[in-house]
């Protein structure tokens, strides 16, 4: 199942996220995503733009990933739960090179994403449920993941 998820999230790159704002209204954004190993997602958004804002005060989020223009029984896609938080500066680096890995025009000079990347931080979603779908094993077919429990301390 993890590989499975896995190869599904990197053939894809955008993810709509849901949040909820400080005054309980729901709100969504699709952000450009990677995920790693662990099935964590980076994201990169500025802290001042309404989802940011939103994930700043209420960090747990939901969001979907899929394709456009599926027949319904080719119908692919991911739903998940997590907590989203801006990385610490020590966390930043790994993460950064996940995303520009992912995205090679991040590492091509460009005066206006230079210039825009400035106010942005690095976000990772520590996802604490996925559930892929999956139309073509069978039509409704589901299969849900969570991550493994952390080691007691």
């Amino acid at each position: 199942m993890r590989e499975r998820l896995l190869k599904f999230l990197r053939e894809h790159q955008v993810l709509t996220l849901a949040v909820m704002e400080a005054d309980g209204s729901p709100y969504a954004a699709a952000l450009f995503y990677a995920v790693d190993d662990e099935l964590r997602f980076q994201v990169v958004t500025d802290p001042a733009t309404r989802h940011g804002k939103a994930m700043l005060a209420n960090p747990s989020v939901a969001g979907t990933i899929q394709l456009d223009r599926q027949h319904w029984r080719e119908i692919r896609g991911v739903q998940f739960r997590g907590i989203c938080r801006p990385l610490r500066a020590s966390e930043r680096a790994q993460a950064w090179e996940i995303y520009s890995a992912r995205f090679p025009f991040l590492q091509q000079p460009n005066a206006i994403l230079t210039r825009e990347l400035v106010n942005t931080a690095m976000w990772r979603i520590d996802t604490t449920w996925i559930r892929l779908i999956d139309n073509q094993i069978g039509f409704g077919h589901k299969e849900e993941w969570t991550p493994p429990a952390a080691p007691a301390k």
